[in-house]
């Protein structure tokens, strides 16, 4: 089962990008973030049209996220009250489209747009702050389902110096201050691995680049959309990559595809067929 995340910068203006993507890819299922369009506006029928079922939770101009998937999308769950029923501050943050989850092939899969907070000490960063503490509470009520788990997104935050580019002058500011990364080892405690880390250990893996001071022609990247998946799923893995390819493009999003494939659904392996009559 492939999986990929993307923050698009603008469904309606990377469309045919993401379409030229999906017939060449073919994933099972992408996972699309800042798709910048009111619900009633999203483009349903030029995915569907290729075979893909549709499910999005957005807002006009900012943030939104969508599920395009070759599967049913199952028990789609919108926005952080889509678990928290009744917690006033996930009610509260709600008003910023920023997650959403479905069951794919009996996977919970959990899309989030994580606010990227601006600067330290400002408002926006403390409304991220309180964001994150919303997602693990979010995650703890999803935990209770014991549903196999894949949490991905753009998450506006590099957990490791290897990470960035240039870890020795950007350690410690935004997307990678102390805070930021404690709020999103806290969401994984045990529970969720770094899979493009089991495959890619080394630094120099981007996967957005700013579109300002020649990032992109200089390979001045931060790794910031991350695949994180349950203890249950780490291990079915095959393969991670970043597909650096579609940054290159004449007017494309700042940030590339990332990409799991996993075997799923398990193959349980039949007891007659273990051992040698």
């Amino acid at each position: 089962m492939l999986i990929a995340t993307w923050n698009v910068n603008s469904i309606r203006t990377r469309l045919g990008q993401v379409k030229t993507w999906l017939n060449e890819t073919e994933p099972d299922l992408l996972c699309l973030q800042e798709t910048k369009v009111d619900d009633t506006l999203f483009p349903i029928k030029d995915f569907e049209e290729i075979g893909y079922q549709v499910s999005f939770f957005g807002q006009k101009a900012y943030n939104g996220v969508a599920m395009i998937s070759k599967h049913p999308l199952e028990d789609v769950r919108l926005g952080l009250t889509g678990e928290l029923l009744n917690d006033e501050q996930a009610m509260q943050l709600n008003h910023q489209k920023r997650v959403m989850s479905a069951l794919v092939n009996e996977i919970r899969v959990v899309n989030v747009y994580v606010p990227n907070g601006s600067s330290l000490g400002s408002d926006k960063y403390n409304y991220k702050l309180q964001w994150l503490k919303c997602l693990k509470r979010y995650l703890d009520t999803q935990t209770i389902r014991e549903e196999p788990l894949c949490l991905l997104g753009d998450f506006n935050i590099a957990l490791e110096a290897r990470d960035i580019h240039n870890p020795d002058r950007l350690n410690g500011g935004i997307m990678a201050s102390d805070y930021e990364r404690d709020a999103l080892l806290e969401i994984l405690e045990t529970r969720l691995q770094d899979v493009f880390r089991i495959f890619e250990p080394s630094t120099n893996h981007w996967s957005w680049w700013d579109y300002r001071s020649g990032a992109w022609d200089r390979d001045r990247g931060w790794r910031i959309d991350h695949i994180y998946l349950c203890n249950e799923l780490i291990g079915q893995a095959k393969s991670c990559m970043i597909d650096k390819k579609e940054r290159g493009h004449i007017k494309p999003s700042d940030h590339a595809p990332v990409l799991v494939n996993i075997e799923w659904p398990k193959v349980e392996e039949d007891d007659d067929e273990r051992f040698d009559y």
